[in-house]
């Protein structure tokens, strides 16, 4: 297994490097800085924030390694059997908050857990996904979104995109205010029923696609014109943002469990957020349209035609 675990460790490091090269070159003005870091329990990372850029706000691509005698309950909680497990967790995870409102939020995640017991053969899954959470939306932006989500799944058989963009509306649900967190994307997890070559060659798929996906997207939207109310919007939906990683993340959860980096976990907060007592949107408005369109379980590829 531990040529296996170095191989994975190779390419996320090497996501990390070109995701980050790739957005600092888009922003043209802010670089990320690097905060490399150890955790005492075992393992370490390398956390990169770029803040208050010409383009993003705020943002973190994140890389971590660690391991230790035991998953946490986070890790557990379905898998039972395994538990007191020692384990190996590998990722990176990335969220970008852009400053422009009609920039959406983006996310992305691709990682690998490993528990091993002596005398057992080792548990390994991968998991991952990236989603989209846009303040002032485009359908042609979520169309493009999904198309290059199920691109990247196709080589690993039709049925792939439809689960996995289920599990993401699914997943990326805030329950307490029953409604999703964005336009979705995709979401797995617990991935091994393919060998581990299969596996592996898909999360990468699933990786290099976030850029495709995210760039075009920031590129068409970053130099249209707002205003400080559309700012307060953004603000304003941002909190869900922050609702759903503080309360139902299974990552934010595991981070924290895990005893890790508290700085590198909450770096996926945006900036500036804002809530309001019961505040609605004045009907018929952008604002309203977010909610009563956009943010719905949508199929957006059927409804193109693609």
């Amino acid at each position: 297994m531990t040529d296996r675990i170095e191989a994975v460790k190779a390419y996320l490091l090497d996501l990390q490097d070109r995701i980050c090269n790739a957005l600092a070159a888009e922003d043209g003005s802010a670089g990320f800085i690097e905060d490399a870091w150890t955790r005492p329990a075992g393992g370490g990372g390398r956390t990169r924030v770029i803040e208050q850029g010409a383009v993003i706000e705020k943002g973190g691509v994140n890389f971590s390694h660690v391991f230790g005698a035991n998953l946490p309950p986070s890790a557990s909680a379905h898998r039972p059997e395994l538990a007191g497990r020692g384990f190996q967790a590998l990722g990176v995870s990335l969220v970008i908050h852009p400053e422009s409102p009609h920039v959406p939020t983006s996310h992305a995640n691709v990682r690998f857990f490993c528990a091993e017991k002596e005398g057992e053969e080792p548990v390994w899954w991968f998991g991952g996904g990236f989603d989209l959470t846009p303040y002032y939306a485009n359908a042609e932006d979520c169309v493009y979104w999904h198309k290059v989500a199920r691109d990247a799944c196709a080589p690993f058989g039709a049925d792939v995109y439809p689960r996995y963009k289920e599990w993401c509306d699914r997943y990326f649900h805030l329950k307490h205010r029953n409604e999703p967190r964005g336009i979705g994307g995709l979401f797995f997890d617990d991935l091994n029923q393919w060998d581990f070559d299969t596996s592996f060659a898909f999360t990468r798929a699933i990786g290099d696609a976030y850029l495709e996906a995210y760039l075009p997207i920031l590129q068409k939207r970053k130099n249209q014109p707002f205003t400080e109310q559309q700012r307060e919007f953004q603000a304003y939906r941002r909190g869900r943002y922050v609702e759903f990683n503080l309360v139902f993340d299974r990552g934010t959860l595991f981070g924290l469990q895990s005893g890790g980096r508290t700085e590198s976990i909450l770096m996926s907060l945006p900036p500036m957020v804002r809530w309001g007592y019961d505040w609605k949107p004045e009907p018929g408005s952008e604002e309203a349209r977010l909610t009563e369109y956009f943010l719905k379980n949508r199929d957006w590829l059927g409804e193109a035609g693609l």
